[in-house]
């Protein structure tokens, strides 16, 4: 029987985790069961969303501390009612994804282009080690893990290392205006199209391409946003048009799937998106829907409902792939035959060095990174 711990302090957490059963999950909001592999023969779940709420907040210092458990959604109305934002736009926040969670799983939306991820908006974290020891780094130090910059180690770990705790984070004030344009090109051309918005110093806070579309979100003030759309529009020539905020949420669909489809990440050189999306619609056809963070090289594939022998040999033939020219893919949906890992990473031997050191035993997420470690 699994036993379901959901502590409401550090105290409580560290304890849980020290003198809980043997072999624990991390767990948040749910929103990310899928990601990786399946975690197998777990003792109790860690139920983090007891970590819930705001620890410190000075408008005026542009942080926020707060409880890895407090989801992303109510941070952000929190900050805005200060005209303040986390500038972070990964699919699963209107789900109730939780900071920590977002954290755990590495997750990010378009907006990855001008402000990167969590991980990079992280300047101070607290975690629970497999031991129940707690650690921070970023802030006041109770103990000082030497050598290791915890958000970043955490950042992606899936549960296996440790519990995180309590974050901070920067915070950026809110646009004054937004407007999307979209420009209709094939994946070689909306590459470099892209190439060409980034090197006139348009500065979009996104660009993505969707489906035959070039995306770029700018943001600001009215009067700047209003220059860059027209720098844009005379950079393109032909098949612009402005389109409404609410293709974004078109993209955020893509990673978030639905019951049935297969959804993978690929993160490569971003020179290789044309050849990516040529290749998925090789083998997949118009059941596959690209979207792609063209000048970070993080391409988001969803395969809807159809035949799972496809779906598997699909994305078996691309992750392989993408690891033979030093990129990788993460498995977001699948079906449970569908191995969740490919071959492994260079560093996998880093890998298991680290949590060899902070989990020795194995206690943290049995299964998710199988059969590497």
């Amino acid at each position: 029987m699994v036993t379901h711990l959901r502590p409401a302090n550090l105290a409580e957490l560290s304890e849980a985790v020290r003198e809980g059963p043997q072999r624990l999950l991390i767990a948040g909001a749910g929103t990310a069961t899928g990601w990786g592999g399946t975690p197998t023969e777990v003792d109790a779940v860690v139920d983090t969303t007891g970590l819930d709420g705001v620890i410190d907040y000075q408008p005026a210092d542009m942080t926020v501390a707060v409880r890895a458990g407090m989801p992303m959604a109510d941070l952000q109305k929190v900050l805005a009612e200060h005209g303040q934002r986390v500038a972070f736009d990964a699919a699963r926040i209107p789900l109730g994804a939780t900071v920590g969670g977002l954290v755990a799983t590495a997750d990010g939306g378009p907006a990855r282009h001008a402000y990167g991820t969590l991980r990079d908006m992280v300047i101070g974290i607290t975690v629970v080690l497999a031991d129940g020891t707690v650690a921070r780094s970023g802030g006041r130090v109770i103990k000082n893990v030497a050598g290791y910059d915890l958000a970043k180690l955490f950042h992606g770990s899936l549960g296996t290392l440790g519990v995180i705790a309590e974050v901070v984070l920067r915070v950026y004030p809110l646009p004054k205006a937004t407007r999307t344009v979209a420009v209709e090109r094939p994946p070689d051309e909306g590459f470099e199209l892209a190439g060409q918005i980034v090197a006139r110093s348009l500065e979009p806070a996104a660009l993505e391409w969707y489906d035959g579309r070039l995306l770029a979100r700018f943001e600001g003030t009215a009067e700047g946003v209003a220059r860059r759309v027209a720098a844009l529009q005379a950079a393109a020539g032909a098949g612009w048009s402005e389109v409404d905020d609410a293709v974004w949420d078109e993209v955020a669909g893509v990673a978030l799937g639905a019951p049935g489809d297969t959804v993978f990440r690929c993160g490569t050189l971003p020179s290789r998106m044309p050849w990516l999306a040529g290749r998925i619609a090789e083998l997949a056809g118009a059941a596959a829907t690209v979207t792609s963070s063209v000048g970070v090289g993080v391409h988001t594939v969803r395969l809807r409902s159809g035949d799972p022998a496809v779906h598997a040999a699909t994305l078996t033939t691309v992750r392989d792939e993408v690891a033979g020219t030093g990129g990788s893919t993460t498995a977001i949906r699948r079906a449970e035959d569908v191995p969740a890992w490919g071959p492994p990473p260079p560093a996998v031997a880093l890998m298991r060095a680290v949590k060899q050191q902070l989990d020795p035993v194995g206690r943290l997420g049995p299964g998710r990174f199988a059969p590497w470690f």
